[in-house]
């Protein structure tokens, strides 16, 4: 009779090892038909990437397999790694692993570039310095949130839309800050205007509109120029205090939504986009979109100071 260590033994020898009883393709996702990266497995039992299944939960709540409700699991917003599937992978097929792994870090080194194919999002004016709050309830830019996010530049444009085009020739970055996930998949979003940019070419990426881009920058004035552009700065700055006092009913609401006016910066050519103070004054004059668009778009500080001291001098009058 054989003892222990030999039966041992003899069992090693019969049983397969795992790599040569599975193949590749039993490792593959059914959404993406690649190797799993980072499998996650639904309560009703199906193993899919995150980001797949992520992607299909943005349009309906269901398996994309057997289509029971996933609205609970959803509702969580927490997606654990199957970790017996990646340990698994791990152990028979390496190679392949580091590759999909690889190729996943492209991916994301591609999403990160700031001015090439930047992800766009068609909907409002949005200003340097200034919050803009977002509801994102379309699967294109329920994507469109998460990789920003996922790459880890936060950032994304946004542009209004323009007749005759897709967007508008000019927009504004905007930088997450954070984002409360709905029990249905929906978003609220808090972002900040950073950047005002110029679109050079515009395209697609799975159904939401990217862009190359180039940054605006104001125009740098010295000497008796700066001076002059100092005093426009103090004149209109005392304007918009005045309007803010003394403006009707509709801007006091505004005040309270968009809260008070910003201080006044030492430097006034410090940020390429010049005062914020500017900004929040024009997210809230009530002016036409293609004239904020005209406004938004000049890099000459003194032309926007010169504007917004006309449009303030007109509301002031109109004003009892």
């Amino acid at each position: 009779p054989l003892d222990n260590k030999e039966e041992t033994a003899a069992a090693k020898c019969t049983q397969p090892c795992l790599g040569e009883s599975l193949s590749i393709s039993d490792l593959e996702c059914s959404l993406c038909i690649r190797m799993f990266f980072e499998p996650v497995t639904t309560p009703c039992g199906h193993t899919f990437c995150k980001e797949c299944l992520e992607r299909c939960l943005d349009h309906r709540p269901n398996c994309p397999l057997c289509k029971q409700s996933l609205r609970e699991y959803l509702k969580a917003g927490r997606y654990s790694p199957t970790v017996l599937l990646q340990d698994i992978m791990l152990a028979t097929f390496p190679t392949q692993l580091a590759e999909r792994r690889e190729l996943h870090r492209a991916e994301m080194a591609e999403l990160s570039n700031l001015s090439k194919n930047i992800p766009i999002f068609v909907c409002t004016m949005s200003f340097p310095g200034i919050p803009c709050p977002l509801h994102v309830f379309e699967p294109r830019y329920r994507l469109m949130i998460r990789r920003c996010q996922e790459s880890g530049t936060r950032r994304f444009g946004m542009c209004i839309y323009e007749n005759g085009k897709s967007f508008a020739d000019y927009g504004c970055m905007l930088e997450i800050r954070q984002v409360e996930l709905l029990a249905d998949g929906r978003s609220l979003v808090d972002t900040i205007g950073r950047q005002r940019f110029r679109v050079l070419s515009r395209g697609h990426r799975d159904g939401y509109h990217t862009a190359d881009i180039e940054y605006l920058e104001d125009k740098k004035v010295s000497g008796e120029e700066l001076q002059e552009l100092q005093c426009l700065h103090e004149s209109t700055y005392r304007l918009a205090q005045r309007f803010c006092e003394h403006g009707d009913l509709t801007s006091r609401h505004i005040l309270m939504q968009h809260g008070p006016l910003p201080e006044k910066e030492e430097d006034i050519q410090a940020s390429a986009d010049g005062p914020t103070w500017c900004w929040w004054l024009l997210s809230i004059l009530p002016l036409d979109p293609s004239y904020q668009l005209n406004l938004f778009s000049c890099t000459s500080l003194r032309a926007r100071l010169s504007q917004l001291q006309r449009i303030l001098t007109a509301l002031l009058q109109q004003s009892p």
